[in-house]
């Protein structure tokens, strides 16, 4: 198991870093050219900008059974359709049962965006919060947790 950040914008680096250290799991952050990204843990992987290049640098390398960090719903979907598990910045788990509305959510909010219009209610991000970092925290070390002792259920049997 490995840990794919689609770290262009991500918020979240320090802890993914803090909590991936702490149980030895491999890193890496995928950025494009535009960003510039230093980590003492983690491996950091540049390519060239482009639009969606980081997004597909990092499905490529992606597979069963990493965890993807990411805020698009594209890339959380392809994830998973690779048997990756995936995590929103906030600290939402993506799966098969929340991908399709949020997906959906992701159109009608375009749809609205490209008739001029502002999107409202639940299409309107919110500012970042610590309680999204808490939330982002909580969620993805729980993950890493319960993969963690599947791994070592697996091979005590």
């Amino acid at each position: 198991m490995k840990i794919l950040v689609d770290a262009d914008a991500c918020p979240v680096k320090n802890i993914i870093e803090e909590i991936a250290e702490k149980y030895g799991i491999k890193v890496i952050m995928i950025t494009d050219s535009s960003h510039i990204i230093n980590s003492e843990y983690s491996e950091v992987i540049t390519v060239s900008q482009g639009k969606d290049s980081a997004d597909i640098a990092l499905i490529n390398m992606a597979e069963k059974g990493d965890v993807v960090i990411t805020q698009d719903y594209g890339v959380a979907t392809m994830a998973l359709g690779k048997g990756a598990y995936a995590v929103g910045n906030s600290g939402l788990v993506y799966d098969e049962d929340n991908i399709d509305k949020l997906l959906f959510e992701r159109f009608l909010s375009g749809k609205i965006r490209r008739s001029g219009k502002k999107a409202k209610g639940a299409f309107k991000p919110h500012k970042r919060t610590s309680a999204d970092d808490e939330a982002f925290r909580m969620n993805f070390e729980n993950l890493l947790l319960n993969l963690l002792n599947e791994e070592k259920n697996k091979k005590e049997e």
